[in-house]
């Protein structure tokens, strides 16, 4: 990718830091949207399959809006339409754009078991190094957002990059740049949330009392946040994880279950050692050996005395 190693804050399945990596930074960077604002007009969707060059397959009308019905690996980001019944009997259309939420505490990273096949960068970005990938799918497992998808083509993973490309080099992502409404805005994460709040604020003097920023702190935050009308159910905007997390079996298995085996690697090896020092080598003396040898070759003709219907063997004269 075009971010160098100086930016790598974390890279998935390495202890060790990133070569060169800074002790601190600053300017993390953000991207909102604004569900208020969002008309469904898929030109997100379109400029993202642009840009990254990608062409998914051909789908079918199901009756809904979404097309095509699920992000893959050659659709990193999907327009997700709900009709919703609110408490008055009035009907909203509940629109929201999904894709990898960018979290500061990415489940997808601590899962992945490859070295270097997913980074997390100093500006916030979490990005898929696919030329490291092997296809095991545990990121998948670890993201509470159901986003990575692992390619039939060549049984890689891949999400969106937040375009990290454009970004490196002062550029804005794909999607912000094509939406026609302003509901796709992007910046510093400060500066997001600043917007955010102005944006609630408004949300609230027009009658939207339960408006609110979806920025959960499960995940440590994330670097792509929502802006909702109804912030106190998100799961209403086709089942937005109201409370997303790390599975503890992640942490687990990637925090306490890894020094102590690697503690028990270390016990196994000074046991063989001191057991060398005090013991020796395992040594087979001349008796053992002739006893071995003699009875290797008497093992074939008592397998041939025991077959049925098998005559003794003739004596030599």
């Amino acid at each position: 990718m075009a971010l160098q190693s100086l930016d790598i804050v974390r890279r998935s399945a390495t202890t060790t830091a990133p070569p060169g990596v800074r002790a601190a930074y600053t300017g993390t960077v953000a991207k909102l949207i604004d569900t208020t604002k969002c008309i469904g007009c898929k030109a997100c969707q379109v400029a993202c399959m642009e840009w990254n060059d990608l062409r998914d397959e051909i789908g079918s009308n199901v009756g809904v809006y979404e097309n095509p019905g699920d992000l893959s690996s050659e659709s990193w980001t999907l327009m997700r339409f709900t009709e919703y019944e609110n408490p008055k009997g009035d009907l909203e259309w509940l629109i929201r754009k999904d894709g990898c939420m960018h979290c500061a505490d990415p489940g997808c990273l601590k899962a992945c078991p490859a070295p270097g096949a997913i980074v997390q960068y100093s500006n916030g970005i979490v990005d898929f190094h696919e030329e490291n990938c092997i296809g095991c799918g545990y990121c998948i497992a670890g993201c509470p957002f159901d986003i990575p998808r692992i390619s039939k083509r060549d049984h890689k993973a891949y999400k969106c990059t937040l375009c990290s490309d454009r970004v490196a080099v002062g550029l804005e992502p794909a999607c912000i740049k094509a939406c026609p409404t302003g509901a796709l805005v992007f910046g510093t994460k400060e500066d997001m949330q600043q917007h955010a709040a102005e944006r609630v604020e408004d949300l609230k003097s027009r009658g939207f009392e339960q408006a609110g920023l979806y920025d959960p702190p499960g995940v440590g935050g994330t670097h792509v946040m929502y802006v909702l009308h109804h912030a106190d159910r998100p799961e209403l905007y086709a089942g937005l994880a109201a409370d997303p997390h790390i599975s503890s079996l992640v942490g687990l298995w990637k925090g306490v279950s890894k020094p102590i085996a690697l503690a028990a690697m270390a016990f196994t090896v000074l046991a063989g050692f001191f057991h060398f020092v005090r013991v020796g080598r395992n040594e087979i003396d001349e008796r053992d050996e002739a006893a071995a040898r003699q009875a290797l070759e008497a093992a074939p003709q008592r397998n041939a005395s025991q077959r049925p219907g098998a005559q003794p063997p003739e004596k030599r004269p």
